[in-house]
């Protein structure tokens, strides 16, 4: 189920936080637990889901929350009180231990940024949340003679995952800029893939900008045959997109997504 099919997903599962890690400077890796998580699907690659937070006045009414977020689950959630209704946002799986019902999140965390990244800072054990699977934004296309993978920090737990599960004999190329060398993390891949990290090491650098003049270097050998996916920074994926398709690649062949915009809390 791509991007474009996230609104068919359904299911509510919640879950509670059990530890909190910072994983590098500008990573926070929360572990969730739960029985419902037992009954998570498993999509793998770029699996994705929009998870309800505590709110900020108080704790979250999350038996009110919809299944399925299309027109008729939004309404629902908007129909929530304002003072118990959870913030939602998007996030990645980063591993999901069915199994054990444990569930990993990346956050990044830039400070008092944002809404997300800030809970995570401080989320404690036993804090609840709820989500609902929305599938995968990666297809894998069949006829692919390389994989290209863009993105910035947003985008790392999505591009680690669709490294992690591509087919062994899988060749590409892997661009992630993150904003510090130390924010870097051990990579699983296809021999035949490579991984380049862009380290801004200016925390006044355009967050995008080097993956995207990464990405203008790029010229496919085989255009008709590139798989394209190009995510984080809104300025990242619609530019990159625009190289790719003057560089003689099929729109149909990028999967282009801007997860935030530079001077817009996400």
């Amino acid at each position: 189920m791509a991007f474009k099919d996230a609104r068919k997903g359904r299911g509510l599962y919640t879950a509670e936080v059990i530890r909190r890690h910072q994983l590098s400077p500008h990573v926070v890796r929360l572990t969730l637990a739960g029985d419902d998580l037992r009954q998570l699907p498993r999509h793998g690659y770029d699996q994705w889901f929009r998870i309800f937070l505590p709110g900020t006045d108080g704790p979250a009414d999350l038996s009110r929350m919809p299944d399925q977020f299309g027109m008729t689950g939004y309404l629902k959630y908007l129909r929530t009180p304002a003072g118990n209704r959870p913030v939602f946002r998007n996030y990645t799986v980063r591993e999901l231990r069915i199994e054990a019902g444990e569930l990993d999140i990346d956050f990044v965390v830039h400070g008092d940024e944002g809404i997300a990244g800030r809970w995570a800072v401080a989320a404690e054990p036993g804090e609840q949340v709820a989500l609902i699977d929305q599938g995968t934004g990666f297809d894998l296309l069949p006829d692919a003679d390389f994989h290209l993978l863009v993105g910035d920090e947003s985008a790392m737990p999505a591009i680690l995952g669709i490294l992690r599960d591509l087919p062994a004999e899988a060749r590409g190329l892997a661009l992630i800029e993150v904003p510090d060398a130390a924010d870097t993390q051990p990579v699983e891949r296809p021999e035949g893939v490579t991984v380049q990290w862009l380290p801004r090491d200016n925390p006044h650098a355009t967050p995008g900008e080097l993956a995207l003049a990464g990405l203008r270097e790029f010229t496919p050998a085989n255009p008709h045959l590139l798989s394209a996916y190009v995510v984080g920074e809104q300025a990242l994926a619609t530019e990159g997109r625009r190289h790719l398709v003057a560089a003689g690649v099929p729109k149909h062949r990028i999967m282009f997504v801007g997860y935030w915009r530079v001077g817009r809390a996400s």
